[in-house]
């Protein structure tokens, strides 16, 4: 079987070639990434605890859906894809923001990405793949606040790092009232 391949970009996320995901990860390449946000009607995120079979960050706690889009594959189409693949969800997404990191994570790994934030909104069942989510709840924002500073531990790098940004545009598209 043929390893998964990542697209390399370069900081203005134009593509720069592709690698297997693991060297990439080994090596910290920038690369193509995304974060799906998907929220009930009450506000709350679907979070997922990944599978302890993972090969990196294994049982910590992040956003819905995060992976890497197919070398020629849109961020939405992939996210989408990959929202099946993990959670058992199909419902749209909206980009809503980009950013870059790089972290250092377990087992010497590196994640160095471009990472696509997208939003979408989920009320139905969740019929997680076990080799992917180890559990899933929603959790509302003020406590997921609370958690990411008592026990940042828990959770993947990438959530920690993007909160913030995922908060701000949050309010920025919250209704106003007079």
């Amino acid at each position: 079987m043929d390893e998964e391949q990542v697209l390399l970009v370069n900081e203005r996320d134009e593509p720069m070639g592709t690698m297997g995901k693991l060297r990439a990860h080994q090596e910290g390449a920038l690369h193509r990434a995304f974060s799906v946000f998907l929220f009930d009607d009450q506000g709350r995120l679907l979070l997922q605890r990944r599978a302890a079979g993972k090969y990196h960050s294994p049982g910590l706690w992040t956003n819905t859906c995060c992976s890497h889009p197919r070398p020629d594959e849109a961020v939405a189409d992939a996210a989408r894809r990959r929202l099946m693949e993990e959670m058992g969800i199909d419902t749209p997404v909206e980009h809503r923001f980009s950013f870059q990191y790089r972290a250092d994570l377990d087992s010497g790994l590196i994640e160095h990405e471009l990472d696509h934030v997208l939003f979408g909104r989920w009320n139905g069942d969740v019929r997680p793949n076990p080799e992917e989510v180890d559990d899933w709840t929603y959790i509302n924002l003020d406590k997921l606040d609370a958690e990411l500073t008592r026990h940042p531990e828990r959770y993947t790098a990438w959530l920690r790092i993007c909160w913030e940004q995922v908060r701000d545009a949050l309010r920025e598209s919250a209704p106003t009232t007079n």
